[in-house]
């Protein structure tokens, strides 16, 4: 059985000391450019590899992030995850992911567990609000980014784009088509944290510049396709009721459910009525027809929060805790203008 080489072993073939091959592989103290090219050539030669534990204890440094996540399944969890992944990668770190579903016992027992697996900081991804988290983190003293769709909590790093803005700015690209009378639907923005309070705002701000318009709020018990498909009932009430020919919805879920519920019923989009989401989530570009959308860059959300937690642990200058990210309005055929 061949013995794996160890670094005695390299440190003879380059022919240099032990301290010296040492300090190439943790990069701990400068060494000249030939001498680090012969320790690495030494290494590949013979294969070797360092202790991670032992490399570990001695530099404090695992180069692992941990990363909690909702449900991997999730297309924009994905993209996240993704962006922190390969950006990780540039920087030599690597991630340790786990998935939570949503519950709040074990998004706290992950982060004891990546503690102990000794990651240098963490992201998590929720869809919920855990207050406890809160205290967890302080207790650890590392790096900590909090990433969620839908809720806030003021005193994490975060990373998102500006929701006020970009819902103020859908429902003024619905008020240009000549939309007069526009619903938004939204889950129940009374819950503590809850982004909603901001998005409604957006879109509260617009009707009001416009002057003679009324808002429209209509409410669903939750953010997923069958809540938008439930709500599809009062939506068409209201088309008649109050001459509705354009819903704004909170998420992109909720409008692919609203469709489904109009497809059923013989109303077509964007014919009939149109419809907005917010998100730009994997279905919303290839259902039919294909929805117009607030465009939230997931992948670079990912990408920025781990660049976040890499700079503080090298001491480098960190932007403000709550990183703003630019949107887009993809405008598809969900949307019509109409006519005059």
């Amino acid at each position: 059985m061949k013995m794996s080489a160890t670094i005695k072993d390299v440190a003879k073939l380059a022919g240099v000391s032990i301290s010296t091959v040492s300090r190439v592989i943790n990069d701990s103290k400068p060494v000249s450019s030939e001498v680090k090219k012969k320790v690495l050539d030494a290494i590949e030669e013979l294969g070797y590899r360092p202790n991670e534990v032992a490399r570990t204890l001695v530099t404090k440094k695992s180069f692992l992030i941990g990363v909690i996540v909702t449900d991997i399944g999730n297309s924009y969890v994905a993209q996240m995850v993704r962006g922190i992944e390969e950006v990780g990668k540039m920087y030599n770190y690597d991630i340790l992911l786990c998935s939570s579903y949503g519950d709040k016992e074990t998004e706290l027992r992950f982060i004891q567990l990546l503690n102990r697996k000794q990651v240098e900081g963490i992201v998590l991804l929720s869809e919920i609000v855990n207050e406890e988290v809160k205290e967890q983190m302080n207790l650890l003293n590392i790096p900590f980014v909090y990433l969620n769709r839908y809720f806030y909590i003021e005193d994490f790093p975060t990373v998102s784009i500006d929701n006020h803005d970009a819902a103020y700015e859908m429902t003024n690209y619905l008020l240009k088509l000549g939309h007069e009378n526009i619903a938004y639907v939204t889950t129940d923005e009374e819950l503590e944290y809850s982004l909603e309070k901001l998005k409604i705002a957006g879109y509260r701000k617009a009707i009001e510049e416009y002057g003679k318009y009324s808002e429209v709020l209509c409410y669903t018990k939750g953010y997923n396709i069958e809540d938008g498909y439930e709500i599809g009932k009062d939506i068409l009430n209201l088309k008649h009721t109050h001459n509705i020919t354009a819903v704004f919805c909170s998420h992109d879920e909720l409008a692919i459910g609203l469709m489904n519920y109009l497809y059923d019923n013989d109303i077509k989009v964007p014919e009939d009525i149109s419809i907005a989401g917010y998100g730009d989530i994997k279905i919303a570009s290839t259902y039919r027809p294909r929805l117009t959308s607030i465009k939230e860059p997931y992948y670079d959300i990912g990408a920025v929060a781990i660049r976040w937690i890499i700079k503080e642990l090298k001491g480098e200058e960190l932007e403000k805790n709550h990183i703003k990210l630019p949107f887009q309005i993809l405008k598809r055929e969900s949307c019509a203008k109409l006519e005059e």
